[in-house]
């Protein structure tokens, strides 16, 4: 199938998994997020709600929960990956948990259930990869004293955050030690089973470090293939240039660069922050600026695909389809083992089962975890397909051209 003969408006393929009371349920649930006053007043009580013990959870698990995550434990998403794998679409799991604020214990336990996701991964056939986020395995005032430290200092990345190391106090150079070792334990476990790890973006006050941590488990454990992946959030103006730099880096100490190529997802934060501590923001102009600059992205891992592996990271149509025609065009395979797509499990179905129809690798990102612990994913989602132009009203036009199809039978 070539890229002209992709069609994102094929709702019978887009949602042929679900049932008809499962799309009623999704336009019931995008109705309502396209209200910016019922988003706003939810975002800013749920949370509360939970923390104050309300009886939420049930309406929660029942509407959004059951939306965009997998379930609440390992064993409530075999179900959903099992139901996606029919339609030859794989999963990227993710553990919801975004510590920051713990203790040791903690941060050890969130290591050692990312283990544990990546020995169930690896039981699965179709559950190639698992997601990480550093602020689950480390304090977020360690790793904002350590970016600020890297912003004042001078060379490489590598360089900068070896410098910034010797910055730190005794107790802190022992307490970061400790996140080296719980980061080093979950990549050793990757790299022995062959699960591709995923590790998110952060806000930008925090990233430098996690940067500079991913790239030396990528030249520890990316020997001959792609296990350990960065991500690269191209609403940030210096990511183009970043994602070249690491490029240039890895085939310096020749390992393998792995990647996650997304637009980004703290843009309001982003730009809020820098207003408020006057110092420029470091989020692209326009929306035009970042989709040039992602679209570029792919293009440059396409064009070094020999000693890059990339996972395509997005809900946006043209994105996905210029992807596409890039692979024919170079005579690529659209299932090469190192172009991997991705949408988020709940949204724009109509890209990930058509790009699964054409043959393309595909995967949802699926997370899970306790409600109290994946609500401010949950949040996340429900201010994006509020913030984002034409996301809501895309995919309700969607499921309500699906299930018109499917009335008139």
């Amino acid at each position: 199938m070539s890229a002209s003969e992709i069609s994102f408006n094929n709702t019978e393929l887009a949602f042929q998994y679900k049932s008809d009371k499962d799309l009623k349920a999704s336009k019931r649930l995008f109705s309502m997020m396209g209200n910016p006053f019922l988003v706003k007043l939810g975002t800013a009580l749920t949370p509360w709600a939970i923390k104050a013990k309300l009886p939420v959870k049930g309406l929660i698990k029942s509407t959004i929960f059951k939306q965009f995550t997998g379930g609440e434990t390992l064993e409530q998403t075999a179900a959903v990956a099992s139901l996606l794998g029919k339609y030859n679409v794989d999963v990227i799991l993710d553990y919801g948990v975004e510590g920051g604020g713990g203790s040791d214990a903690e941060y050890d336990h969130a290591a050692s259930a990312f283990i544990r996701v990546i020995d169930y991964a690896a039981s699965q056939p179709n559950i190639p990869f698992m997601s990480v986020k550093v602020t689950g395995l480390t304090r977020f005032s360690l790793l904002e004293k350590l970016d600020e430290i890297m912003h004042r200092r001078k060379g490489s990345l590598i360089k900068k955050y070896l410098g910034a190391l010797e910055e730190l106090d005794a107790e802190e150079r022992e307490e970061w030690h400790r996140v080296r070792l719980r980061m080093m334990r979950v990549c050793e476990k990757a790299a022995e089973k062959n699960v591709g790890m995923l590790v998110d973006a952060e806000e930008t006050w925090i990233q430098d470090p996690v940067d500079a941590l991913v790239m030396l488990m990528m030249d520890s454990f990316n020997r001959g293939k792609a296990v350990i992946y960065n991500t690269v959030q191209h609403y940030r103006h210096d990511r183009l240039r970043f994602l070249t730099d690491c490029a240039d880096a890895a085939a310096e100490r020749g390992f393998m660069l792995g990647v996650k190529l997304v637009r980004g997802a703290y843009m309001e934060k982003e730009r809020n922050r820098a207003e408020e501590n006057g110092y420029p923001s470091p989020i692209q102009a326009d929306k035009q600026a970042t989709d040039q600059d992602f679209d570029a992205g792919v293009a440059y891992c396409l064009n070094h695909i020999d000693r890059i592996s990339v996972l395509i990271a997005t809900h946006n149509e043209n994105s996905n389809l210029l992807a596409v025609q890039q692979m024919q065009q170079m005579g690529l395979p659209l299932n090469h083992p190192h172009v991997n797509f991705s949408q988020l499990f709940g949204m724009s179905d109509n890209i990930t089962f058509n790009l699964a129809q054409a043959g393309c690798n595909v995967s949802k990102y699926l997370p899970f975890g306790p409600i109290e612990d994946v609500i401010p994913y949950l949040m996340r989602r429900a201010e994006e397909n509020t913030s984002v132009k034409g996301q809501t009203g895309r995919e309700l036009s969607l499921i309500e051209k699906e299930m018109r199809r499917r009335k008139a039978g």
